[in-house]
């Protein structure tokens, strides 16, 4: 495998710095330089591969990369956040098929991140806990959405799914980020996620292997970081054979999402594809 920079990268080193901070010169715009790094990580020189057919030793490989790639780009200055992940499949915008994933260092926290650690302060100030602690805790408890569990990581279906095909996971410990786990996390964290990532292969049946995005999502490097953990959200846009969902009126204008399927039955469908 190999990690290389983006030809056409969203942000990198040798950008220019003289921007001013705000567009038209009214506050209302604020911005700031394109400082950062946008990586691409091949997988394999297999072109016909992907990464569910990888050997789990290669996928412990992948993770290694991704945690040395983790520890580099959060301890440049100009770094906020870095994001791990992987576009599978022509419905997602994929247009290079040979298996690979990418790795973007964001000179800022992105939106997602901003919210979940906006939440997190926001539950540990109401109740003193810790919100993805409580999450994990509560979806073993219930036990019903859970699809495997190990003594490092649980996967499971969030009770709040959004999409057809919709899976997490959490780790036990509050892990910030791929560099901080010890050795037998990422041995575990190996054999999880290959065993994921089949189940999701065979979810519509054989010859129809669903599009999907693979994000880690990984604390802030500076602000909140104390206050989130890693966690893997695993997706797919596909409904059913053949059949895409695509956002109504009301999840696009208004963001306020309509369950395809329940999450339970989601969590049923994977358990049953071991």
């Amino acid at each position: 495998m190999v990690v290389f920079e983006n030809r056409f990268p969203s942000f990198a080193r040798d950008v220019a710095t003289d921007v001013p901070p705000h567009v038209d010169g009214d506050a209302l715009w604020p911005q700031r330089p394109a400082l950062g790094r946008c990586e691409v990580v091949c997988f394999t020189s297999d072109h016909d591969s992907s990464f569910a057919a990888l050997p789990v030793e290669r996928v412990r490989t992948v993770i290694e990369a991704w945690a040395d790639r983790t520890a580099a780009l959060s301890a440049t200055d100009e770094v906020a956040e870095v994001f791990v992940f992987e576009n599978r499949g022509t419905e997602i915008g994929v247009t290079l098929q040979h298996p690979h994933g990418q790795v973007y260092a964001y000179p800022f926290v992105t939106p997602r991140g901003r919210q979940l650690v906006q939440r997190a302060a926001e539950h540990h100030v109401a109740t003193g806990g810790d919100l993805l602690a409580d999450v994990l805790a509560a979806e073993r408890k219930a036990g019903m959405r859970v699809i495997t569990e190990g003594e490092h990581w649980t996967v499971f279906v969030p009770a709040a799914a959004r999409w057809p095909v919709e899976a997490h996971i959490l780790p036990h410990r509050p892990a910030p980020d791929f560099a901080a786990l010890s050795g037998p996390e990422r041995d575990e964290l190996a054999h999880l996620y290959h065993d994921l990532l089949g189940r999701l292969e065979r979810y519509f049946g054989e010859g129809h292997p669903p599009p999907y995005i693979a994000g880690w999502h990984q604390s802030p490097v500076h602000a909140g970081r104390e206050l989130v953990r890693m966690h893997l959200q695993l997706f797919s846009l596909r409904r059913a054979p053949g059949k895409l969902k695509y956002l109504a009126g009301s999840e696009s204008g208004a963001g306020a999402w309509i369950g395809d399927v329940t999450p339970e039955r989601i969590a049923a469908r994977l358990r049953e594809l071991a």
